[in-house]
């Protein structure tokens, strides 16, 4: 077993990183609740989009420099479907920054790609614990439950998430004729 911890954390860096080395992740939490407020009253998609991307700004930053570089780096062959890569990326980041949501969510994201809806909705689970408010977190759990076939489950989920973000783009599928569309209401 430790050379298998050893053999996954080598590669990281020129020293070995640890998960007790990894600082707290960021706080930004009240930025986070701040744009939930602005997205649910966003006059178009136009706007919604920009609040978005300014939610995974704050997602996105990893607790130091050497989790930024693994996240980016994992982000970067998600992008160009090299899966297998990626996800050795997020194990390795959540292995050095165990209390990092995004890790976990990244990590889900490839889980879901594959196919793998189980182990998606693992660090779902995780990354929603760490981090309650992360809205694409909880539409990506809506996603890997609706790939489990637990539709009345997903569409739960899907409507937490569309509660504090109206404008995500799964807002479709609970939409009339969607998969997930609220069971006995007339839209």
């Amino acid at each position: 077993m430790k050379h298998a911890l050893f053999a996954l954390l080598l590669p990281l860096s020129p020293g070995l990183l640890w998960a007790s080395d990894c600082p707290e992740a960021p706080d930004h939490s009240a930025q986070i609740n701040r744009l939930i407020a602005e997205i649910r009253v966003a006059p178009n998609e136009g706007q919604a989009r920009q609040i978005s991307n300014q939610m995974w700004e704050y997602w996105a930053d990893a607790p130091d420099e050497q989790a930024q570089a693994i996240l980016d780096r994992g982000m970067s062959r998600r992008s160009s479907w090299d899966l297998l890569g990626a996800l050795e990326d997020f194990d390795r980041l959540v292995a050095y920054c165990p209390d990092y949501a995004e890790g976990y969510n990244q990590r889900a994201f490839v889980n879901y790609l594959r196919q793998d809806f189980a182990a998606a909705l693992v660090d779902l689970d995780r990354a929603l614990e760490l981090s309650p408010t992360h809205v694409a977190a909880m539409s990506g759990r809506a996603l890997s439950l609706l790939g489990l076939s637990r539709i009345e489950e997903a569409r739960e989920g899907l409507q937490e998430a569309l509660d504090l973000n109206p404008w995500l783009p799964e807002r479709g599928l609970a939409g009339p004729g969607g998969p997930l569309e609220p069971k006995g209401k007339d839209i």
